[in-house]
């Protein structure tokens, strides 16, 4: 019976992958800030599923991953779908450092202590980044900054686990628009996919053992076209309606 844990199971993207592991008979530990949610989810099975809550940003954090990974009694895989974003063309200081707080700093801390777990043992770290990274959005600046950040980091991480031949393998995920609540702010987004068909292409690419999944070939497209963009004609395109 294989084990995971996912640290941002409470709603959207993370959610639904929690629920297509258990439909397959995954033992999972589920984390995020509200324990509530986590709580219903934990209804559905019972007997496969540990609860913590985890709010990426505390000092605290990584001691309790680690309890939690101990309660499961190890790790097979460590899917991270936290992670949060909102448009900001105003540039408002607390959204900026509210963002990097979450998906710089929480996420390097969750993904570090997952792999330093891991270690000489055999298991998957997956995350979801976001095509957002590929360049930088004026709209959402350190969103698509911290995304790309954190693909960097993935990508070194498994460099750095292939050199002291460990057996950690790296899935960098990144979705277009999904349907979730990170998307509240009224935006006509396009492209706009459902979370259970996303999580449907991630447990897949887990499956597949994936390096690195652009998910639907419009945005695999869309990001082809964004990196032969030069610079110069890069900061003159409107991104915002």
């Amino acid at each position: 019976m294989k084990k995971g844990i996912i640290v941002g199971a409470s709603s959207g993207i993370g959610l639904e992958v929690a629920k297509l592991l258990l439909a397959e008979g995954w033992t999972l530990g589920v984390a995020a800030r509200r324990e509530d949610k986590l709580l219903e989810l934990k209804a559905l099975a019972p007997e496969r599923i540990e609860v913590m809550s985890i709010d990426v940003t505390q000092a605290d954090a990584e001691e309790r991953l680690l309890a939690l990974i101990n309660r499961l009694g190890g790790m097979d895989l460590y899917f991270h779908a936290s992670g949060i974003g909102k448009q900001n063309p105003t540039l408002e200081a607390g959204i900026e450092l509210r963002t990097a707080e979450t998906n710089a700093v929480g996420f390097m801390s969750m993904v570090g202590a997952a792999y330093r777990y891991l270690g000489d043992k055999e298991g998957t770290i997956a995350a979801i980044t976001s095509i957002a990274g590929t360049k930088g959005l004026g709209p959402a600046p350190a969103y698509s900054a911290t995304k790309a950040l954190q693909a960097t980091y993935l990508e070194a991480l498994e460099q750095q686990a292939h050199q002291r031949n460990l057996r950690v393998h790296f899935l960098d995920i990144r979705p277009g628009f999904v349907d979730t609540a990170l998307l509240n702010d009224n935006f006509p987004y396009p492209m706009l996919m459902k979370p259970e068909r996303v999580a449907r292409d991630i447990v897949q690419s887990i499956k597949k053992r994936r390096h690195v999944r652009i998910i639907d070939w419009r945005y695999r497209l869309l990001t082809a076209a964004w990196r032969l963009v030069p610079r110069w004609l890069w900061r003159r395109i409107r991104l915002t309606h």
